[in-house]
């Protein structure tokens, strides 16, 4: 069975809401998903699973979260090489500008 872990921050619940899709998809599929905030995952964390999806709306313009999913996904790119992922997101067109 594949380790699937589905990291993601929301803002709003959009994007939490896609997370929870994603890992009922992997399990209906038969794989094992456990899900994380961005705060709560670390690379230290990507080597139990087989593959990661990442999910965070765009900010502004068209730019990841800063705060916490930014930092956290760059620490773990180091490690991405060979592990299977898949990437989400939302937008929000704010006040329309």
């Amino acid at each position: 069975m594949s380790k699937i872990a589905v990291v993601y921050w929301s803002g709003t619940g959009n994007t939490e809401m896609m997370a929870l899709k994603v890992a009922e998809g992997a399990k209906a599929a038969g794989a094992e998903a456990t899900m994380f905030t961005a705060a709560e995952f670390s690379p230290a964390a990507m080597d139990q699973f087989d593959a990661i999806a990442f999910g965070c709306p765009s900010m502004g313009a068209e730019q990841l979260e800063e705060t916490t999913f930014e930092p956290m996904f760059a620490a773990c790119e180091p490690k991405l090489k060979g592990k299977k992922i898949a990437l989400f997101g939302s937008y929000g067109w704010g006040d329309g500008e």
